[in-house]
């Protein structure tokens, strides 16, 4: 039987795969954004307003009767708290957000969900604190959240990304036979999803009594290493470019906030189990590769014209150069 879901946001990277789905299932959608998006299917029903603007966002959800809510962009703190008093009334409660709250430096692996958060970015911070304060109205209130975190989750919104930096050029490099970076020896363990498998984590804990009150890791199982990452989309891309290690460290020294993501992250291995999800939500079950999703998504890049022209970047080319002249003159000695 379908429920009343609202969904917060809604048009984003994830969110427009859970739209789809629960339309899918049956359910009756609301989604309350700004109205920035268009692309909303005409099934759904949208409330314009800011849930920045907080005591109009909090009226306008109390005057609504919603099963379940899903809030994909909640973001700190005060977010929660205003969730809170918006959604008193709610059935379920439907937290996004993410494996940064773990943070990088890890007592096990693969990370389970009773990890000590460590977040190291304001974004990991955040995310923490508000499922801290939605856990804690849990416990104190019964308020019926669940928690799902997510790790890189991907798809035709968000383009696909890279080990080193926020950039689609390198896509255009392998195209043109150039050499790509990669941190260290691009062995780093990741956990990559696509948005349409990520979905049926969000949908498939809607209803069911012993998802209240928990976490959830949203991961496959195993992982990947940045390499098989890159030569995959290489496959996709029917052509093979040389991988160049470059340290850490040295990418660091040369552009620190180029390079933001990867010393934040990316360079790290980030490892999660997903034993508990696949336990609880048996309709969680991902079934796209990242060959397949990886091909979908480059073939929705270049019909939007999403990939640039590497040619009008020299960042990488530079690096490149400097690293095989080292190593030129290595071999001379």
């Amino acid at each position: 039987m379908g429920m009343r879901v609202v969904v917060l946001g809604g048009t984003g990277n994830i969110s427009t795969s859970i739209v789809k789905l629960l339309l899918e299932q049956g359910h009756d959608v609301t989604c309350y954004n700004r109205g920035n998006h268009a692309g909303t299917p005409k099934e759904v029903r949208v409330i314009r307003g800011d849930r920045k603007d907080r005591e109009t966002f909090e009226k306008t959800m109390q005057q609504e009767s919603f099963d379940v809510a899903i809030d994909m962009i909640s973001f700190t703190k005060e977010d929660a708290v205003s969730s809170l008093a918006a959604f008193r009334d709610v059935k379920q409660f439907i937290q996004c957000s993410t494996v940064c709250t773990y943070g990088i430096d890890y007592d096990w692996l693969p990370v389970s969900e009773d990890h000590p958060l460590r977040p190291v970015t304001g974004y990991g911070r955040g995310k923490a604190a508000a499922d801290h304060a939605l856990l804690e109205a849990y416990h104190k209130d019964g308020f019926p959240v669940t928690i799902i975190k997510p790790s890189t989750t991907y798809g035709p919104q968000m383009g696909l990304i890279r080990q080193v930096a926020w950039d689609f050029s390198w896509l255009d490099r392998i195209r043109k036979g150039k050499p790509i970076i990669v941190s260290g020896d691009g062995k780093a363990l990741h956990s990559f999803l696509h948005v349409d498998d990520a979905a049926k984590g969000f949908a498939g804990v809607i209803g069911k009594a012993h998802c209240i009150g928990q976490t959830y890791n949203l991961v496959p199982r195993g992982f990947v290493t940045w390499e098989d990452h890159h030569r995959t989309a290489m496959k996709v891309l029917s052509r093979e470019v040389e991988l160049i290690g470059v340290p850490l460290q040295t990418l660091v020294a040369i552009d620190q906030e180029r390079f933001s993501i990867c010393s934040e992250i990316f360079a790290h291995n980030v490892y999660y189990n997903a034993d508990k999800i696949f336990r609880d939500v048996p309709e969680f079950s991902p079934v796209i590769s990242l060959e397949e999703g990886m091909r979908q998504v480059i073939e929705n890049m270049d019909r939007n014209g999403k990939i640039p022209d590497s040619s009008r970047e020299s960042w990488e080319d530079d690096i490149v150069d400097s690293y095989q002249q080292l190593f030129s003159a290595l071999k001379l000695r």
